[in-house]
């Protein structure tokens, strides 16, 4: 374990089942495994850095995120390569969900960038970026 490396990270989501349903595939395709999982909530693991998804209580439902206001802007991770980039965007596109900044993809980042941007059901863009 690296010192100062991240121990965990928790989001608090809308919808449990649907965010269990974006995140298990994904983090799957990023070899996390899964580390917990309860009434109202999941994580998955990758060496000793685990992600946790968590169902908002009711009485906060009015309270949306948006990634432009304070808080987390996005989650990035690290790709194989390339390749991986581009099956992962093949995949997200058979899923139906929108890939972000179309007209640039993969270079969005800028031409020494190739990465792929999208979101989650809770609108929080996620990153995957190619080495």
């Amino acid at each position: 374990m690296a010192y100062g490396s991240i121990h965990h990270l928790e989001v608090y989501v809308s919808n449990l089942q649907a965010s269990k349903q974006f995140w298990e595939w994904l983090l799957t395709e990023l070899n996390y495994t899964a580390y917990q999982s309860w009434d109202k909530g999941f994580s998955f693991k990758l060496g000793e850095t685990y992600l946790v998804f968590v169902q908002i209580q009711e009485k906060y439902n009015d309270l949306l995120y948006h990634r432009c206001g304070v808080g987390l802007n996005h989650i990035a991770f690290h790709a194989h390569s390339r390749q991986h980039v581009d099956q992962l965007t093949k995949k997200l596109r058979q899923k139906n969900i929108e890939i972000l900044y179309p007209d640039k993809h993969p270079f969005a980042g800028g031409q020494q960038h190739y990465a792929l941007y999208f979101e989650d059901p809770d609108r929080i863009k996620v990153e995957i970026v190619a080495p």
